[in-house]
Parts: structure tokens; sequence; C-alpha cells
């Protein structure tokens, strides 16, 4: 899903004096807790028909990974790599049939699908032919009617052939995502983005073409020499696309990345990009605003009146999701799981390797994981609700839990409050951000984490 100059532009004054001294990029939290706090299970009691023999699972989430990429950006930390040679992508898909199989066969015949998701890496990677067989397996190998529920692809512009974008229409795919991140040329390349804006003007007609329900562009804010007149240009040929969504992220600069191997080219003054990512955010949010877009999240953006195609999946507050393909994660109530995770591309290629040669024998065990407690699901469903705009209703929050949310999480909501980050209009019955806490979702998210997250992501070593 995912994925670096001073402005003279001011913050509007009641922004400013409500911003509080805290660094507001800190951690895109998509998901609670992240794989660094993942650790070994003992595979002798994750028995998956152990784990979700007692679950729900009348209405559970899909998602399949697909960890092939054309070319690695610069500033990716995902988990894929770059190419799939020597028949590497029919391996991989041989590897996911045996594991859908073995995750069928502990998902019972109850198991019904709400949504389902292909990400990666680039799940238009794969040929047409190919695309075909990973909706077979979604179909055939676990009972998922992608006909019946939303299916959200993810693409990048030199993959978005017209063959692909065919298959998935076919298939029921209602919402393609497609990373865009620039459309000036230099800042693509700044961003190790090889591409030219004609080649993803040429895909977006081939996508709209297509007929597939809703398009999201991808776009990336806090790209070196970008300014304010540039990123309104790259908005602005986005909009010219009507797009159903889009999504508009901050850069970020990890280690083990290409950029995070060039520092030279991002900003050495911390501070003085964090202020121009907030500005170019600010400006980003109003332009879209004025146009007739609802803001949905920090990062998320929906047309007024566009439908709801699937791209909600990094929301759930609940449990419930079996992931398919070595960088998937799946949720049960007591369990996060998923296989090893890296950065570093030798990691990954050996990670995707030892993955192609398991048995199906092997995919029926979980091996890296997180064991959820009370307090831990207390935090994901705060933590998850409260970083969407429309906020969280205490209800449903006390109709889970049992208790309420400044009950269990006083000195958190305290703090967001003294800094301006809480709606004061919206009453008791809903807990919301303020337009200034929505800016400052990155730092917002990672203060809920619990202490032992911390110190086990803390404790992670990047390799």
């Amino acid at each position: 899903m995912p994925a670096p100059a001073p402005m003279s532009m001011p913050v509007p004054l009641a922004e400013a004096a409500a911003a509080p001294a805290v660094r507001p990029y800190q951690q895109y939290v998509y998901a609670y807790p992240h794989k660094t706090a993942y650790r070994p299970l003992n595979r002798e009691h994750a028995s998956l028909r152990e784990l979700w023999a007692d679950e729900p699972k009348g209405a559970l989430s899909l998602y399949f990974h697909i960890p092939f990429c054309e070319v690695r950006c610069g500033f990716c930390n995902l988990f894929t790599r770059i190419g799939a040679p020597d028949g590497l992508a029919t391996a991989y898909l041989d590897a996911m049939e045996r594991q859908a199989a073995a995750v069928r066969e502990a998902l019972g015949d109850g198991a019904r699908f709400a949504n389902a998701a292909f990400g990666g890496g680039t799940p238009t990677f794969l040929e047409a032919a190919e695309l075909e067989r990973l909706c077979d397996l979604a179909e055939r190998g676990l009972g998922a009617d992608l006909t019946a529920i939303p299916l959200s692809v993810e693409a990048s512009p030199t993959t978005a052939t017209a063959d692909r974008l065919a298959v998935l229409a076919a298939r029921g795919t209602t919402r393609l995502s497609l990373g865009v991140q620039s459309f000036v040329d230099a800042e693509a390349r700044t961003a190790v983005r090889p591409q030219r804006r004609a080649d993803v003007e040429a895909a977006l007609a081939r996508i709209r073409d297509a007929g597939i329900p809703v398009l999201n562009i991808d776009l990336i804010y806090g790209i070196d020499g970008q300014t304010e007149k540039s990123w309104s240009r790259s908005l602005d040929a986005a909009l010219a696309w009507q797009p159903e969504e889009l999504y508009l992220y901050p850069l970020y600069v990890r280690p083990l990345t290409g950029l995070g191997r060039h520092r030279g080219q991002t900003p050495g003054d911390d501070a003085a990009w964090d202020e121009h990512r907030l500005r170019l955010y600010r400006h980003g949010r109003d332009h879209l605003l004025a146009r007739g877009y609802e803001q949905v999240s920090m990062r998320m953006f929906r047309r007024a009146g566009a439908p709801a195609g699937g791209g909600e999946d990094y929301a759930c507050q609940t449990d419930g999701m079996v992931g398919l393909g070595c960088g998937a994660r799946s949720y049960t109530s007591t369990l996060h799981y998923s296989f090893d995770y890296a950065v570093d591309m030798h990691r990954i290629r050996g990670i995707i390797d030892e993955y192609t040669t398991r048995s199906t024998d092997d995919f029926r065990r979980a091996d890296f994981g997180w064991e959820m407690n009370g307090d831990e699901a207390r935090r994901r469903h705060l933590l998850q609700s409260l970083l969407q705009a429309a906020g969280m209703p205490v209800a449903d929050y006390r109709a889970r839990f049992g208790t309420a949310p400044g009950d269990d999480f006083a000195a958190e909501l305290d703090r967001f409050r003294d800094r301006g980050w809480l709606d004061g209009s919206a009453g008791p019955k809903v807990l919301r951000l303020s337009a200034e806490g929505l800016a400052h979702s990155d730092a917002l998210g990672p203060e809920l984490f619990s202490p032992a997250v911390r110190e086990r992501m803390a404790a992670y070593a990047p390799k």
C-alpha cells in the first residue's frame, strides 16, 4: 500500500497557534503493532487450525501480497524485490497455492470474505495470465467471490497495461490504486522513481478505459526541490482525471532505502523539513477540499459522492484478516502473525526464496507474530479509529470493551486535548481529531503504542 526547500507561505494563524512542539513526522501507523514488534513463535503452539478454531469467520478480510516490482523507488522500505528472474513468479504462485490449501483447511467450510486486496510490491508486475491465476487462488483456493465483494489492487504506471487491466476488471476489481508520486518528471527522478509524465498519463487513460469503478492516485510531498507551485501542478494533473480517491503521503527517508543511503538528497535540517512538509500537506489538503473532496484521514481524500471501492483496508479496527504471500500479515483476536520481515534487498530475496520452497505442511503453522491482549486490542481500536477524520463513536468502544476510552487512556487523551489535537465541538458521543490533530497523525499514532511494543520495536535490528 506505500509508501525532500523552505517556503514563504505562512502557516494559517489558527493552526500556528495550536501547533505543539512535537515532531509531526515520526511514523506512518497503518497497522498496530508494526512487524518490527513481531518475534518468532513457538511453532508447536502456533497451529493455524487452532488459532482460527474459535474465531468469527463470517466477514473476513483477504490480502494477497506480491513482493515484486520493476524498480525499487528511493523512498521504499516495503517488503519487495526488483524483478522475478528464472521463473520465480511461477514458483511464488505455486507456493501461494500450497499456502491457500493450508489456510482453507484451517478456516474450515464456514469462512466467508467481505473484502479483498492485492498489494505488494506491485501485484500488476504479474502478467495477465498470472493475474488470472491469482484471482483463481482467491476464488477456488479460498472460496472468495471476487465479483461480489470490494477488491482493491495496487499498480504502477509501467505495469498498468491494457491486458492486465482487462483481467482485473473482468474479475471484479472495484478499486485500482496507481502509484504516481509526482507528475513532475524532475521530482520523480529525485525520488528515484524513473518515469515520464507522458507514460503516467497513458496509464491513467488505460485505467479509465478499463472501467474500474474507483481510481486512486498516490502522490508524495516533501521531495527535495518541491515547491507549492510544483505540488499544485501534480495535484491539478491528478485532478484532471477526476479520481474517486487521492492519497497524499509525506516523504519519509528510512534506513536501508535508496534515499537513506544518500542522505545528501534530503534536507539536513529536520525541523525545517518538518515545517516544509506540514506546509505542503496543508496546501494539498486545502486544494482538494476546495475542489469537492472529503478528507477521510490524514492521507486519504475521496471525491464527494464517489463510491467506496475497498481502499479502507488499513483502517480496520477489528480482527479477522487472512494474508497470503511472504509479506502478508494475518489477524486473529489473539495473535497477529506473518513471515519474517526485512528491508535489505539481500535478506528479502532470501525470505522470498525460502517461502517458495515451503510445503503445504510448512504453511500450517504461524512463524512470527505478536500475541494480543486486552490492552493492546484497546490501543489498536482507539488508534486506528482516531486516525480517521470521522472519529470514533464512544459507544462502539464501550460496546466492544465494556469501558470508556477516557477511562483507559485518560493521560494520552488529556495530552492530545492540551495540544489542540482533539475536536472540542464533537460532543461526548464522538472522539474526533481536530484539523491540527489530523495533520499530526504521524506523531499521535506512535504515542498510543504500548511500552511493550515500543521495547520490541527499539530492540529490532534492521535487516
